[in-house]
């Protein structure tokens, strides 16, 4: 479970987050540009400090402002997925997965690797190189390697925003299925309402103004209750 509580002050905005993740399950982060939601990721990943809060992962303690504990990056246990697919045009994609691993820290799980490439559909592009990869093979890859970096939790920033729809949707089903293969927290960040539906377990909505999201299986839609303990709101 990743349990977080977070401020960031940035210019006039004050960010004031808490949120819990359960493991397995999508956290998806809702809000319009602006709203904070990459600053949130960055904040996990370990690549912005908060002005104060707590960050918890099970039983490690990744950030606590009072007892000025924080854990560098790679100490983290974090995967991270992009809105670019940033893969080294260099090497091969199974070099590129790889890489994710030793990135990771940890020595891989009997099995995993091949795990990753079945469940992202990847047997056929091991031998290429990224260059040659369509837009969603190449995300793929990019989400194939952050899951073998990571060790505690999943972080993906808005990573179909680049794709057209058919890739989106082919896409939002091998997300979909990430947490129940893998059995980790995923944080998910978008503005898309599409992808909220298809992926949401709980959300965290940021903004000013009222919206209902709800579960996976029901569509989102104005007003109405809020799902308890599905939804929960931060405003800046």
């Amino acid at each position: 479970m990743l349990d977080v509580t977070l401020k960031k002050r940035r210019g006039d905005i004050v960010l004031d987050v808490a949120f819990t993740c359960r493991r397995p399950s999508i956290m998806v982060l809702f809000g319009r540009s602006g709203s904070g939601k990459t600053t949130i990721v960055q904040m996990l990943a370990g690549l912005v400090e908060p002005d104060e809060g707590v960050i918890r992962c099970g039983r490690d303690v990744l950030y606590d402002s009072g007892r000025r504990i924080s854990l560098p990056p790679e100490k983290r246990g974090a995967g991270i997925v992009f809105q670019e697919r940033r893969l080294f045009s260099y090497i091969s994609v199974r070099q590129n997965l790889l890489f994710g691993h030793r990135f990771g820290g940890r020595p891989l799980k009997e099995g995993a690797f091949d795990k990753v490439v079945a469940l992202l559909g990847l047997e056929r592009l091991l031998h290429r190189r990224p260059n040659t990869l369509s837009g969603g093979e190449g995300q793929r890859v990019a989400i194939g390697r952050a899951l073998l970096a990571c060790t505690s939790f999943l972080l993906m920033d808005e990573p179909l925003a680049s794709l057209d729809q058919e890739r989106k949707d082919d896409l939002l089903r091998h997300i979909d299925d990430i947490p129940g293969n893998f059995g980790i927290p995923v944080i998910y960040v978008t503005h898309s309402r599409r992808e909220l539906n298809g992926l949401a377990d709980d959300v965290l909505f940021l903004g000013r103004e009222r919206v209902t999201p709800a579960a996976k299986t029901a569509p989102l839609y104005p007003g109405g209750d809020v799902p308890t303990g599905r939804v929960r709101s931060a405003t800046y």
